[in-house]
């Protein structure tokens, strides 16, 4: 409003220095002041005077000509008496010459007068500086262009005005063209004109006049600059970026060239500065169909709506002026990980009203609600035991999730998966996106479930196994896999057969498998039980060979004397090797006669030593060996052969010796 203060008080400057220059007109066309013009009155005052003076001049001189009337017929009347007829011509003649002559003042007067009305006129045709007017062009040279805008000297515009981009001249001799007036040059009697500053000051003006009626106007968006556009609306304007659309541009550069209309939200007209709105006429548009639309629209119509806005959650859909929530799980009957992955921003959909918040503006829609519940047939479509093929959309720890149509998945649970192997994750038999055969084996349509198998697509191996492998029967294998408690052998397919660490040997003590056995090492093993429950094949090798501790008796009887090597020595005895795998226990009370606490440090490892069996358990895999009783037996042995190698007593004293040997022998 400032500005447009100024602007009027400029106007009443620019007035008054026409006015003074109207004032000065007349003197310059040489008109004498002192005849016609009062140079100290104003222009009105003096015409005024000069034709009053005019009127008086006349006045007079039909007064003179009346008197002159009056004494030409008295001198008349008073000379010539006699003549009436002469005398009387002659004031008829003298009258007319007489009214001749006040018709020719009168005129001249009145003509006077139009000459100073005219100048008068002349004196407002001179349009005062910073004046827009319509002129007629009647010339153009490579310099200017000759503009006859009504005014005694025809005004001048540089030819560059009219130059298009391509130096170009755009006018024409007869067009018609606004312009104006920059400056007068008195004294070559010539008007400078522009074209250009009179389409700026129109531009102003309709800038001026859209702010005060709130009305819009047209521009387009010449390029970016910061913080929004530069838009050109025949003066340069600024577009912030958050007024240029209702959310925010992801693409600024598309916006670049187009024409929009804008608002004006201000103005200085001084600094150059507009500044322009497009969401503020977006928003009114909106809020206009927002109405409209929120009286149409009523739950379980379907509309169609454009697609806004896209999250990880659900697609925004503009109603027209209304935006709708279509939630991902209301998208389809079947599996959505992202709404991306159907629509794009700017899509057209059709959709349904699920529920409709008139308070609150809030909209439910819905697009699966177009099509019929795929799980209110599949009962129908999927029975037990049928036989079905989909696509693997999801893998879990627990299992694969398996697509059979739009809206309607399986669930394949990883033990469902193998009849032979332990699969610990689904990744290790499926993928995603791969087709597989599964068959029912159950479905829920009221919780949308349905169980799948795997596995049972083909026979159960466990079913025939037994016939096929009976105990007792030989089998040869190679070593898939080696453990701390045993050695697995690949049989069939997907079937492995166990030989626990215990049933490699009869013999030998062994502290882990590998000890004897590598991985892919073909063997031979014996079946020694089919558990099909449990699924477990128990082999054994050592099965291959007959138990040595069967025939142990018969190689080492009660009271035989061996030889063996020391191979560990306990507290409470110590172990003799007798043959590869089979041992025995000399305790630590058979070791000597006399009271040993422990025979740690009495004995060796690799120590060759002697005893006596004392007896063997083979079911137990025992043999008691005894130092002690050789010992005694060997001391009884030399005394039965001494008492065997006295002769007859000769005396009572040998007599009685040889008796209490006798005794003892028979003691022990």
């Amino acid at each position: 409003m400032e500005d447009v203060k100024k602007n009027d008080s400029t106007e009443q400057e620019n007035q008054s220095d026409f006015q003074k220059s109207a004032d000065a007109e007349p003197e310059s066309a040489g008109t004498q002041p002192n005849e016609t013009l009062n140079s100290d009155l104003p222009v009105e005052d003096g015409v005024k005077k000069d034709t009053q003076s005019a009127e008086d001049g006349v006045k007079e001189d039909i007064e003179s000509a009346g008197d002159g009337v009056k004494e030409d017929t008295q001198s008349a009347g008073d000379g010539v008496k006699e003549d009436t007829q002469s005398a009387g011509d002659g004031v008829k003649e003298d009258t007319q010459s007489a009214e001749d002559g006040v018709k020719e003042d009168i005129e001249s007067a009145e003509d006077t007068q139009e000459d100073l009305m005219g100048m008068y006129e002349e004196s407002f045709k001179r349009f005062r500086e910073g004046e827009v007017v319509t002129g007629k062009i009647i010339s153009v040279d490579k310099d200017y262009a000759l503009v006859d805008i009504g005014y005694k000297s025809e005004g001048q515009i540089r030819i560059h005005e009219f130059k298009d981009k391509d130096g170009n001249i755009t006018v024409d001799v007869g067009d018609m063209v606004e312009v104006m007036v920059e400056w007068w040059d008195d004294e070559d009697e010539v008007v400078i004109l522009s074209k250009e500053k009179a389409a700026t000051v129109k531009i102003w003006e309709a800038i001026k006049q859209s702010y005060d009626k709130e009305e819009t106007i047209e521009g387009v968006i010449i390029n970016r600059i910061k913080g929004g556009f530069s838009v050109d609306i025949g003066v340069q304007a600024f577009l912030p970026g958050s007024q240029a659309d209702l959310r925010p541009i992801r693409n600024l550069d598309d916006m670049v060239g187009k024409t929009f209309s804008f608002k004006i939200l201000k103005y200085n007209r001084k600094r150059s500065n507009i500044v322009l709105s497009r969401r503020a006429l977006l928003e009114e548009a909106r809020e206009s169909k927002r109405a409209e639309t929120l009286e149409a629209i009523k739950e379980g119509n379907v509309v169609d709506g454009i697609v806004k806005n896209l999250t990880e959650y659900g697609v925004f859909v503009d109603l027209g002026g209304v935006d709708g929530l279509l939630h991902i799980t209301d998208i389809s009957w079947g599996r959505v990980k992202h709404p991306s992955e159907l629509f794009a921003v700017g899509d057209k959909i059709a959709v349904k009203i699920l529920n409709l918040d008139i308070e609150r503006e809030r909209v439910s829609l819905g697009m699966k609600q177009l099509t019929e519940d795929p799980w209110s047939t599949a009962t129908e479509k999927y029975p037990l035991g049928e036989r079905v093929t989909g696509k693997i959309v999801s893998l879990t720890d627990y299992g694969a999730f398996v697509e059979l149509e739009e809206g309607v998945e399986g669930l394949i649970h990883v033990s469902e998966m193998s009849w032979t192997r332990k699969i610990r994750h689904p990744s290790k038999v499926v993928s995603a996106g791969e087709v597989v055969e599964a068959v029912v084996l159950d479905i829920r349509p009221e919780n949308r479930r349905i169980s799948l198998g795997m596995k049972q697509v083909i026979p159960n191996p466990w079913d025939v196994i037994c016939e096929k492998y009976p105990v007792g029967t030989t089998i040869e294998g190679k070593i898939k896999n080696i453990t701390d408690f045993g050695l697995f052998i690949g049989i069939d397919e997907g079937i492995d057969g166990l030989v626990h660490i215990s049933d490699i040997s009869w013999t030998k003590r062994i502290k882990h498998p590998s000890e004897l056995y590598k991985k892919g090492d073909v063997v031979q093993a014996i079946v020694l039980e089919i558990a099909k429950g449990s699924e477990r094949f128990s082999l054994g090798i050592k099965q291959l060979q007959p138990d040595p501790w069967e025939t142990v008796g018969e190689r080492y009887e009660v009271g035989k004397e061996i030889t063996g090597t020391v191979t560990n020595v306990t507290d409470f005895g110590v172990f003799v090797e007798l043959e590869e795998g089979i041992e025995g226990l000399v305790h630590v009370s058979e070791i000597s006669k006399e009271k040993i606490k422990t025979p740690v440090g009495m004995f060796n490892v690799k120590d060759i030593i002697t005893a006596k069996v004392m007896n063997i358990n083979s079911d137990e895999r025992r043999i008691g060996l005894s130092v002690k009783r050789l010992e005694i037996d060997d001391e009884q042995t030399l005394l039965t052969e001494y008492v065997d190698n006295i002769g007859p007593a000769t005396s009572t004293f040998g007599e009685i010796l040889r008796e209490n040997l006798q005794d003892k022998i028979n003691d022990k």
